[in-house]
């Protein structure tokens, strides 16, 4: 072990997360490690934007190596076909029948972790969930954004059979208040001292299968059973200033780099602020016009991926954008919300990594046995046949959830994501293109006002949304270009919860969050 310090950084959007994966760091623990340690921390202290009982996505980054990914998304239960929903006009989006896809996250911690232990010997798993069952056990404080989603939820929610766990003394959350979580506290000793493999094929397994079946919902233990994460190979374009990465299908990672390839072509165009926000709307539609064609199950892709990140693709898609007058914007929009976290360890292996339940507490159907609360993420399927999101067994919905990663030219590498459904690809854009070409500090690029094209998590609009703090400055010039503009306050949480950790070439560290979040970041030095 050397003595030098050598830097470290981690963000996430809750403190108490970020604390847990920064303690992590500075003991020597690997990226990865720590990840897992905030992503079960995470999961206990904001359980309204992710779960156990969610999906995960990882992009891994060894120094001098491609960036790996994991996909640690659900498949559609066995009995999840047209037929199982044929009282339906599509699917619920609560309650027991929402419930239909399997949870991944767990099955990626234990995928990322194999990849770590290739890197040193590991922390054991125990010391790893420690700080989360002790969170669960001892009760976390209410957030402004907990009490927000536990009152907007409270009609739909507090009806449905052990969601009492999510309420105090039957009502909302307050902010302030204490909420414990004794069950989950249960359930990740389970796993501190069964394995993470225990959750597909042990006690948790079962009691999971019990509860669901119970419940109402489609899967079945054969289905726990059957799920594994994979991994995966990330999605990359070259830009003028580094190469740029994210998740293939079933993700939109495809449209957030479409954004920033587009953008990177345009963006000298940009005189002013009012100019630089309308290319990058402007590119946002155009990716998303790509997306909404093409991003389905990897089965039921109609081309790679890959190609519309061509040069031809790209030059095709740049006659359809105009610096002086906004396209028409009439495309439906992909809700959803979500964590994202970032980090940096002493050797330089950095994570992006995304976790999610899709809605505010997802289903809201809890397993009583283990306190788990199950994702809705396959309301995202089509309950019309022939559609390319048809609902089908064993396949994978639409997924707005893309941890992002960057290799610049000048040697800097950057881990950066964010939660918001639709707005995730453009709120990456914002964070990216101000640190980037207009060349912002990290915290300025991810404070400054920000946008959002179309509908994002409990929002049914579909115009160009601006906090007001930028709007004061390009509002007028917008309009004239023809964008249909709606103010929303300042700071909002509608804009997502941002992050970013950079490394430079000097090997020093920078880590930023978002003012929009409870979340902290760390950058700090650590010896090994």
């Amino acid at each position: 072990m050397s003595n030098s310090p050598r830097p470290v950084g981690f963000t996430a959007p809750h403190y108490a997360a970020s604390q847990v994966g920064q303690n992590v760091l500075q003991h020597g623990g690997t990226a990865i490690e720590a990840m897992v340690a905030a992503a079960a921390s995470i999961s206990v202290v904001y359980p309204h934007m992710n779960s156990l009982g969610g999906d995960g996505f990882w992009l891994i980054s060894e120094p001098g190596k491609a960036p790996v990914a994991i996909d640690a998304s659900g498949t559609a239960c066995a009995k999840a076909d047209l037929a199982y929903y044929a009282q339906h006009s599509a699917i619920p989006s609560r309650g027991p029948k929402a419930a239909l896809t399997m949870a991944g996250a767990v099955a990626g911690w234990q995928k990322a972790l194999e990849v770590s232990h290739t890197w040193q010997s590991g922390i054991p798993l125990s010391e790893l969930l420690a700080p989360a069952i002790g969170q669960a056990q001892w009760g976390i404080e209410v957030t402004q954004s907990l009490q927000d989603a536990s009152e907007k939820t409270f009609d739909d929610l507090s009806t449905i059979p052990h969601f009492e766990q999510f309420l105090i003394k039957g009502k909302s959350l307050q902010k302030g208040k204490i909420l414990k979580l004794p069950a989950i506290a249960k359930t990740l000793t389970t796993l501190a001292e069964n394995g993470l493999n225990d959750f597909y094929n042990g006690e948790i397994a079962q009691a999971l299968a019990e509860d669901l079946q119970a419940a109402g919902s489609p899967i079945t233990l054969e289905d726990i059973k059957a799920y594994e994460a994979k991994m995966v190979t990330p999605l990359s374009v070259n830009t003028s200033v580094g190469k740029l990465y994210n998740l293939p299908a079933p993700t939109q990672g495809i449209a957030s780099l479409l954004i920033l390839a587009l953008f990177d072509k345009v963006q000298h165009l940009a005189t002013n602020e009012a100019e630089f926000v309308h290319l990058l709307v402007e590119c946002t539609k155009q990716a998303f016009i790509k997306r909404n064609q093409y991003v389905a199950d990897q089965s039921r892709l109609s081309i790679e991926l890959q190609s519309l990140l061509s040069v031809e693709s790209i030059d095709d898609m740049l006659t359809n954008i105009s610096l002086e007058q906004a396209l028409p914007w009439p495309h439906q929009a992909k809700p959803g919300d979500t964590i994202w976290m970032g980090a940096c360890d002493s050797e330089g292996r950095m994570v992006s990594y995304i976790q999610s339940i899709y809605w505010e507490f997802g289903s809201g159907v809890v397993s009583p046995q283990t306190g788990i609360v199950w994702n809705n993420r396959g309301t995202s399927f089509s309950l019309q046949a022939g559609h390319q999101q048809q609902l089908a067994p064993g396949m994978k919905p639409f997924h707005t959830l893309n941890p992002a990663f960057a290799e610049l030219k000048d040697g800097r590498r950057l881990s950066y994501g964010t939660m918001g459904g639709e707005g995730q690809p453009q709120t990456q854009a914002a964070l990216f293109a101000r640190y980037i070409y207009q060349q912002k500090s990290l915290p300025e690029s991810i404070r400054l006002g920000r946008w959002l094209l179309g509908r994002t998590w409990g929002d049914e609009s579909h115009n160009l949304k601006i906090e007001r703090d930028l709007a004061e400055d390009i509002q007028h010039d917008l309009a004239s270009k023809g964008h249909d503009i709606a103010l929303v306050d300042s700071c909002n949480e509608l804009m997502g919860h941002a992050g970013a950790v950079v490394m430079r070439a000097d090997d020093t560290v920078s880590a930023a969050t978002d003012p929009r979040s409870d979340g902290n970041a760390f950058a700090a030095h650590t010896f090994k």
